[in-house]
């Protein structure tokens, strides 16, 4: 599909739908990621005027309009490029909201309460995560796309507050990392069983340990190639190239399986991403 299928998609309102109907705002931050990357800014910017009349009064986003509440979306809103539809000042609190927010089981008072009930924390919670929705735990995925945001904005203005949130967000991902190598969405050690890693959650995690080498990573970056010679799922395919790509281990002859197809705005617009080349390292790590 090319980047004019993208566009078609685009909603009277400037945003984009999933599929089709109403306009959310994680379909349409990717969708102006793979714009801006492809040089449309004139429906890219369209896309921005429809996510900054969005944007709450705590400074992040909810998953569509109406709805009462920021969630991990502001992660992706984080990663946009500097454009005049999208002020530095909103840019400047999506930040804030995102070195502000943690999972529930990082929270003093939840702290409190299990060492008030005699529980040790585990090894898995002691470092803090991000949720989907303020008030839950943390989970791998919105982990991964709050350090992508930060590690973005650390290379362009640097901050200890950012800089901490950083280093403890990958601390959480060491904790969450399956015995096998790679990451499913949650616990590593679920009801007390070894789980699985996923292949989407591999690529998300190793994306976000960007430039990090150590044994973990290179285990992990040996089960993410295991998936993507297997790949049939076009989101995985699209986060397994991103995260091999973050360390440089993408295998040259890899070729997309056969009868893949984008079903969502989601997985089109970061399938055009990362087939213009250092679009996506631009895009997700800010580098040139």
């Amino acid at each position: 599909m090319s980047i004019d299928t993208l566009v078609s998609r685009q909603n009277p309102d400037g945003g984009w739908p999933y599929g089709r109907g109403q306009s959310w705002t994680e379909p349409t931050a990717y969708a102006i990621l793979a714009l801006e990357a492809a040089g449309r800014r004139s429906e890219a910017a369209r896309g921005l005027r429809w996510l900054a009349a969005a944007q709450r009064r705590d400074g992040g986003w909810p998953p569509q309009p109406g709805i009462d509440e920021s969630t991990w979306v502001t992660g992706l809103i984080a990663l946009l490029p500097a454009r005049p539809e999208l002020s530095p000042a909103a840019h400047a609190a999506a930040i804030q909201w995102l070195t502000g927010t943690i999972g529930h089981e990082s929270t003093l008072g939840y702290r409190l309460r299990e060492w008030l009930l005699g529980d040790s924390i585990p090894d898995d919670q002691r470092f803090a995560g991000w949720p989907w929705i303020p008030g839950a735990a943390a989970w791998v995925g919105p982990t991964s796309i709050a350090i992508l945001a930060l590690e973005k904005e650390y290379r362009l203005r640097p901050s200890n507050a950012v800089r901490g949130r950083i280093a403890e967000g990958r601390q959480f991902l060491f904790g969450r990392m399956c015995r096998p190598g790679g990451w499913n969405h949650g616990s590593a050690r679920p009801l007390g069983y070894q789980s699985e890693p996923y292949p989407e959650t591999t690529g998300m995690a190793l994306a976000a340990l960007h430039g990090v080498r150590s044994p973990e990573v290179e285990q992990s970056l040996a089960v993410a190639r295991q998936f993507l010679a297997g790949c049939r799922s076009a989101d995985a395919f699209n986060w397994l190239r991103l995260g091999l790509a973050a360390h440089n281990a993408l295998p040259a002859d890899y070729s997309r399986p056969a009868g893949l197809a984008c079903r969502t705005v989601c997985e089109l617009a970061l399938d055009l991403l990362l087939e213009q080349g250092d679009a996506a390292r631009r895009a997700f790590w800010g580098e040139a």
